[in-house]
């Protein structure tokens, strides 16, 4: 691969961030420490000053959950920021491509057409694999990163391990894993591998096991050099302080966390079985996530019959590979018996 720096945009390269009050504040030890240097309302209420630009709690958490420095850890508002922050300091608009892999999470090529990158398509394998030597061949010297969904959405299925070490070991650019899913997978989170491949990018979130989803809180572990390449570009309080609290109080939650996990896991399992039952589903997928991708006689029809009886689904049947499929999130265990009863009573219509 290119070095790092090599990847970089030539303007990010020069650029000198923006310096926040608490950035250039040093912690020192006093008590009681009087704070007039960023402008706020001097009368407290537990949200009258700016949140701690660095979210270093969080960061705290989730290194001693995890193993990982905080030093390899940046934080955004939701994974869509560190997604597009990635574009932002490695992508040069008009002039770079990513490549991506569908049937994928759409939010890579939204953001690739935003910040003007071309995003070139492979397509997975019909066992929804990636196709490594046709990936390798789309490449070019403009080509920057390649983004892998392990597991995949709305497939639900995990990459081969072979094959992502292939991909990490002779792709030229960034390659960029987002295990939203991973929590709910067999296979182990290659932010473990982080020391081995320098190019290697991990986003993961708290909006799926942690179910954290309206605090919007992005995770991205990596190399400390790609790390301060994306705090140089962030906004200086990216990361509210609302959010930095709950995300620290679910962190150390790691018992009540890990029990709904395995509830869900279990749901999944019971939910796979009964849908064998349902004579218009004519495929169910494996999946190492929190939902199942299942294929039906006619999704439209299925879809809108499921809505007009209170029960919302994802129509997945304009994806490539995924003709008339269903994507079905695990719920609580009420929630999918009224989604079995709701199938069932469709049969024969």
């Amino acid at each position: 691969m290119r070095p790092i720096k090599d990847l970089v945009r030539d303007c990010i390269k020069v650029l000198k961030p923006y310096s926040s009050a608490r950035d250039e504040y040093k912690e020192v030890l006093i008590e009681e420490m009087i704070f007039l240097d960023a402008n706020e309302n001097p009368f407290e209420n537990g949200l009258n000053r700016y949140p701690d630009p660095q979210q270093n709690k969080v960061k705290q958490a989730l290194s001693k959950n995890n193993g990982i420095h905080r030093k390899n850890i940046f934080l955004g508002n939701g994974s869509d920021e560190v997604l597009d922050l990635i574009f932002r300091a490695f992508c040069e608009p008009n002039k770079d491509n990513i490549i991506t892999l569908p049937p994928t999470y759409g939010m890579y090529s939204v953001l690739a057409n935003i910040n003007g990158i071309e995003d070139r398509k492979v397509m997975l394998s019909t066992d929804f694999q990636p196709k490594v030597e046709q990936i390798l061949s789309s490449v070019d010297k403009n080509t920057k990163v390649l983004f892998l969904c392990s597991p995949n959405n709305p497939t639900g299925n995990s990459f081969s391990t072979e094959k992502v070490e292939t991909l990490l070991q002779r792709f030229p650019g960034l390659v960029l894993i987002d295990e939203a899913y991973i929590d709910f997978s067999k296979q182990e989170s290659w932010a473990n591998q982080l020391r081995i491949y320098p190019n290697l990018v991990i986003t993961q979130t708290l909006s799926k096991a942690y179910g954290m989803a309206g605090i919007r809180l992005g995770i991205c572990y990596a190399s400390e050099e790609i790390i301060q390449i994306l705090n140089k570009i962030k906004s200086p309080y990216n990361v509210n302080e609302l959010t930095q609290q709950k995300a620290v109080e679910r962190l150390q939650d790691r018992e009540r966390v890990a029990q709904e996990i395995a509830s869900i896991l279990s749901e999944r399992n019971h939910l796979s079985i009964a849908l064998e039952e349902i004579s218009f589903i004519e495929k169910i997928y494996a999946s190492d996530a929190n939902f199942i991708l299942i294929k039906v006689d006619d999704a439209t029809k299925r879809y809108n019959q499921l809505i007009a009886n209170g029960i919302v689904i994802r129509n997945r049947t304009n994806q490539p590979l995924c003709e008339n499929t269903l994507r079905l999130t695990v719920g609580i265990k009420e929630e999918n018996e009224k989604l079995m009863k709701g199938l069932k009573d469709l049969q024969g219509y």
